[in-house]
This record gives C-alpha cells, sequence and structure tokens, in this order.
C-alpha cells in the first residue's frame, strides 16, 4: 500500500529547500533571465556539494533502514525526498535548478549505471547528458554517433545537440553506438572529461526559456577516452537488455522533470491567486460549483491538475524508493506534468491579462520556463507511447 504522508524529515526539507528558493534562486530569477549564458556566481556555493548519491549495497542479513511513516510499512526515501526538494526549488526559478552544480542529468546516468569505481572517480564531477542529434531526437534509439574499440581506448565521433549545462559541466555522459547492425543493443553511453581531445563544444543555443541554463552543442572528432570510460558492460548481445539499462535512467529522471514543471505552475498559481484576492474577489471553496464564476472554475481547475500532477509524480518516485518497476508511473506524471504545468502557466497569464504579460513580474517568464517541461526528457507523445504498450502489452515494433 502506497503512503505518500510525508514525515517530519521531508517537512524539514522541504522548508529549507523553500527557504532557499525565496532567499537565493527567486531574487535573482530575472537577473539571470536577462543576462543568457552568464554563469550564476551565486550558486558557486554548491561547488562542493554531492547532490546525486546513491545507497551502497547492504551485506547479506543487513536490516534496511528506512525513513519510514509512522504505523510502518514501506519506506520514503530519497527519491521522494528530491521531487519534493525540486518543487520547491523550481518554485523559486527552473533555469538557476538545472544550473546547480553536480546536479545534471549525466549524474542521474552514473548513479544508476556507473560500476563502483566509476562512481568513486566520477560521482562528484558536474556531468551533462548528451543524446540528442540532428537526425535523432525523440527516439533515442536511433542515434549514429559511432564508438569503437582501439586497443585500451574508444575512439568516439559524431555530433550532439541540445545538450543542458553543456559548457559549464565538467564531463559529459556520451550516447554512441558500438555496432550500427545490432540496434539498440549496439547503443553505449561513455564518459569524455573536458579538455580531452577531440571533443570540443561547438556552441551556445539562443533558447526561449531557463536561460539560466547553459544549452549547448558537441562535436566528436577522433576523440580517445580510455576503455575503462564505458558506462556499463561493453558486450553487444542479441537483445536489447544494455539498451533498457541505460534507458533506466529515465525512470529516475522523468518524476524529476515532472516536479520541475510542478513547482514553476505553482508558483504561476500563487500569484495568481494573490493578485484575484486583491482585486477583491474571494475564492470559496465551499461554494456550489454552478454558482461559480468563470474565472473561480478556471482556477479551481487549475489547483485540481497542480494537485494531480504531483500525486503522480510522488507515486513514482515512491516506487523508484521502494525497489518497484515504476516505468509506466514515471512516464504518466512526466506526461500529466510537462503538459498541464504548460498550459496552467498559460491559463494564469491569461486570468492575469496585463500583468500575466509585464516583466515586472515572472508569469510570463514561467511560461517560458515551463515549456521545456514537456519536451526534455522524452516529449510528451512520447510518454503517451510508453504508457500505451505497457497498459496494451505491445512492443515499440507494434505500437509506434
Amino acid at each position: 500500500m502506497i503512503n505518500l504522508e510525508p514525515t517530519n524529515k521531508m517537512n524539514q526539507v522541504k522548508g529549507s529547500m523553500n527557504g532557499m528558493a525565496k532567499g537565493i534562486l527567486r531574487p535573482i530569477a530575472r537577473k539571470y533571465d536577462e543576462q543568457e549564458h552568464e554563469a550564476p556566481k551565486e550558486l558557486d556555493m554548491f561547488r562542493s556539494i554531492k547532490i546525486m548519491n546513491r545507497s551502497k549495497k547492504k551485506k547479506e542479513g543487513e536490516e534496511k533502514k528506512a525513513d519510514a511513516p509512522s504505523g510502518g510499512g514501506k519506506k520514503l526515501g530519497s527519491n521522494l525526498a528530491m521531487v519534493i526538494s525540486i518543487e520547491e526549488m523550481c518554485w523559486g526559478d527552473l533555469g538557476l535548478v538545472l544550473s546547480l552544480p553536480n546536479a545534471g542529468l549525466g549524474n542521474a546516468a552514473i548513479v544508476a549505471v556507473a560500476t563502483d569505481e566509476q562512481f568513486e572517480r566520477f560521482g562528484s564531477k558536474w556531468a551533462s547528458m548528451a543524446i540528442t542529434e540532428p537526425g535523432s531526437g525523440s527516439d533515442s534509439g536511433s542515434i549514429t554517433a559511432t564508438a569503437k574499440l582501439d586497443g585500451n581506448e574508444w575512439v568516439l565521433n559524431g555530433e550532439k545537440i541540445f545538450v543542458t549545462c553543456a559548457d559549464r559541466c565538467d564531463i559529459a555522459v556520451i550516447w554512441a553506438t558500438v555496432d550500427k547492425k545490432a540496434g539498440k543493443s549496439g547503443i553505449k553511453s561513455f564518459i569524455v572529461e573536458k579538455g580531452t581531445p577531440g571533443f570540443s563544444l561547438d556552441k551556445l543555443e539562443h533558447k526561449l526559456g531557463i536561460r539560466a541554463s547553459d544549452t549547448g552543442t558537441y562535436v566528436l572528432q577522433d576523440c580517445r577516452i580510455p576503455k575503462e570510460n564505458i558506462l556499463g558492460s561493453a558486450e553487444v548481445k542479441q537483445t536489447t537488455e544494455g539498451f533498457k539499462g541505460v534507458m533506466k535512467t529515465f525512470d529516475n529522471t522523468r518524476p524529476l522533470v515532472a516536479s520541475m514543471a510542478l513547482g514553476v505552475s505553482r508558483a504561476a498559481i500563487e500569484f495568481t491567486k494573490e493578485k484575484i484576492e486583491e482585486s477583491g474577489i474571494t475564492l470559496d471553496y465551499n461554494a456550489n460549483p454552478n454558482n461559480c464564476s468563470s474565472l473561480e472554475k478556471e482556477f479551481y481547475l487549475m489547483e485540481a491538475n497542480n494537485e494531480a500532477m504531483r500525486l503522480l509524480t510522488w507515486r513514482a518516485a515512491w516506487m523508484m524508493d521502494n525497489g518497484e518497476f515504476n516505468n509506466t508511473e514515471a512516464s504518466m506524471a512526466k506526461a500529466k506534468s510537462g503538459r498541464y504545468g504548460t498550459l496552467i502557466c498559460q491559463k494564469c497569464c491569461e486570468l492575469l491579462g496585463p500583468l500575466g504579460i509585464s516583466c515586472e513580474n515572472l508569469t510570463e517568464k514561467w511560461m517560458r520556463d515551463v515549456k521545456i517541461c514537456d519536451i526534455f526528457e522524452g516529449t510528451g507523445q512520447v510518454q503517451h507511447l510508453i504508457v500505451a504498450r505497457n497498459v496494451l502489452e505491445l512492443s515499440s515494433k507494434q505500437l509506434k
């Protein structure tokens, strides 16, 4: 049975993260939106903190200690704590959260797939994740970047676009194929350190939203890395198990993206509510729905969808904490939050009128920022495909 009642410890985490969002992130949100590509120096204080950790394997017979709710039951662990924290921080600013040192998507891949030795070497470094290519977007299995083994080195060639934290990171997790004929089973991920010959940052993008975060293009030209820098096994099997292992990273990170949309849309809702009440309108939650104005109905619907986003996200994180397969639930949370986070922020701008598009407030920025949550980590359309395949028990070949 799922129990999503936060523990005292989680409530403390939520409070401290909200305090950080209010005191650090929200005050500089507009500054780095306007000063795109300038690194937020205010975040340097987080450089020494290892944000993403992983639990060590328990010895046989050793009891697991869990942050369990009163009355026993399954645990409320690090993944749930992380989505709660990210919601609070993104209430402050999404672009700045994406710019936090050592919290890149590549770090999640290292936590999920790396060996103990690799985690020891790279776990404390800021890692970007390079998957998307000019001819390969939502279908991660169609990437064309190559990796060939030459003695004790891998030689990488290819181009990667729309890489988050491309400039500021220390290392990059590069997806490449070791055998094109093997299809998805030939796709592996590799760790490439900044400064490696043949690995270069080609350009930085100018974007609609999340401007505080740097997004760039990598070019790999005969880039040589040590043989041991491959994440997982180099063996190519006639199944897609290796590819599925790499893709499990997304079961971890899609709830995190859902919580990003949750935090931004909650910020928009709270600001809209404040302005509605300042205008003299009282929101009465006990009133008959048939007696509500159109504005009130729109607002209540936004709040309901925001809460639905939260419950789906928390469920997916809870399942991950308890070792349950959450592929369907992670995609449900991502699909719902990415889409409705965008719709909520748009509706808030509409209800606020001139206030909604004025740069004196952050509402229009939230509308621009939140759209990325419906795109990266797999578009909303891809999430619906994943959910449909799992529910209908069909393969990717059977349902495209």
